[in-house]
């Protein structure tokens, strides 16, 4: 969970949709980390769908949906929540964006490696690179 900064906002004073990117590639990264067991970086971003503008003081969270593991690479859905805490407050929160993010495993020299089974976060044999 953070939270949208004036610092972050356009000319329109709604928050950036790079920053909004920004929060949502570091909480897939950490996934992606978790489940490579190692580093992980971003090779492609897809299906991403701004649906309604975050506002200053808007607090954000991010959730994580693992869809697929292939071979060095791993397909996270990513959606952010927001809800107003300060100023007027919304107990209710709405889906502002989603988008599904592609990570590749990486060994100790940078290139791509094989990410190790871990039957506690997934079952590879439904899912084929």
């Amino acid at each position: 969970m953070t939270q949208a900064l004036p610092k972050d906002t356009n000319p329109g004073g709604n928050i950036f949709g790079g920053w909004v990117l920004a929060q949502m590639d570091i909480a897939g990264e950490l996934m992606a980390n978790e489940i490579a067991c190692g580093p992980a970086v971003t090779v492609t971003v897809d299906k991403m769908a701004f649906k309604l503008p975050v506002h200053v003081g808007d607090t954000i969270c991010i959730y994580a949906e693992l869809l697929r593991v292939g071979n060095s690479s791993m397909d996270i859905k990513l959606e952010v929540w927001a809800r107003q805490l300060f100023g007027e407050y919304k107990a209710e929160s709405h889906l502002v964006t989603e988008g599904i993010f592609r990570y590749v495993a990486l060994d100790k020299r940078g290139s791509p490696s094989r990410v190790p089974d871990n039957p506690q976060i997934f079952d590879r044999s439904c899912n084929a690179d």
